[in-house]
């Protein structure tokens, strides 16, 4: 059987930090931003951790 291909979509938006959980980027950063508040943007800049409910889904688009 060949090997199974990353999805790219995931390939481009998720990555490990050193510990082995899963960064990704804010939403709602792209588009409309003269109506959200300064705090609100900045905070938006920064990476999260995904959801311990998104995790295994995640994975298996990583094929890890």
């Amino acid at each position: 059987m060949p090997k199974l291909k990353t999805k790219a979509s995931a390939k481009k938006r998720f990555s490990f930090t050193g510990s082995g959980k899963i960064k990704r980027k804010h939403a709602y950063k792209s588009h409309i931003l003269t109506k959200k508040s300064k705090k609100r943007k900045r905070n938006l800049t920064y990476f999260t951790i995904v959801e311990k409910s998104d995790i295994k889904n995640v994975k298996a688009m990583l094929h890890v």
